[in-house]
């Protein structure tokens, strides 16, 4: 099915206010839901024998800034049997420090990986899924404090009482900030050590 009939299959069966927007201009384009409708459309999605997605290859959280004051998840779809792809989104409101977090409905009774996908986005992104069966964070420890892969994410300055280090790493990793001879073919002197290949 092409993006058009798979939209087009959508409104048929829940009509259609329930996409909110959709982007075809994209490399990959997308629908976006209403979000209180994802898992209804994502469970059709997979049941139906005319779409058969049996297969969901990625969850991803974005946070488009507290100017936007929006965050997004991210569905890519995939049908194994035939080999087409869709890309869905939710959009909410963003919420700021001291407000309860942005809330989606869960997809994990559907497609058992986004049971570690819909987690890794609660840690990293600080967006909860109504109805996961273990919401907790899975990369950074139970107790961290915010939520690392946000804009405006500052990193705490102790932990437990240790001090957490900082340095410029991350703005000079890759070859970015190394010396220009770590970046250039070595000489082959420069490793003395290396014993000759026998005759």
């Amino acid at each position: 099915m092409t993006f058009r009939e798979l939209q087009d299959f959508i409104v048929v069966k829940f009509g259609a206010e329930v996409i909110v927007a959709e982007k075809t201009d994209n490399l990959q384009p997308y629908l976006v839901l209403q979000t209180e409708r994802l898992a209804d459309v994502c469970l059709e999605l997979h049941d139906n024998e005319q779409t058969y997605f049996d297969f969901l290859s990625c969850v991803t959280g974005i946070d488009n800034g507290p100017e936007a004051g929006t965050m997004e998840v991210a569905y890519n779809l995939y049908s194994i049997p035939y080999d087409h792809h869709l890309m869905l989104k939710v959009q909410v409101s963003r919420n700021a420090e001291g407000e309860p977090i942005p809330v989606v409905p869960t997809v994990s009774h559907i497609w058992r990986t986004a049971d570690w996908h819909e987690r890794e986005v609660f840690d990293l992104v600080g967006i909860l899924f109504k109805d996961h069966p273990d919401m907790r964070r899975i990369l950074c420890a139970a107790d961290w404090e915010g939520h690392p892969l946000r804009r405006d994410y500052k990193l705490q300055d102790y932990y437990h009482g240790i001090k957490v280090p900082y340095d410029d790493h991350n703005e000079n990793s890759g070859f970015r900030g190394e010396p220009v001879k770590l970046t250039q073919q070595p000489p082959a002197e420069q490793f003395p050590d290396k014993r000759e290949k026998p005759e």
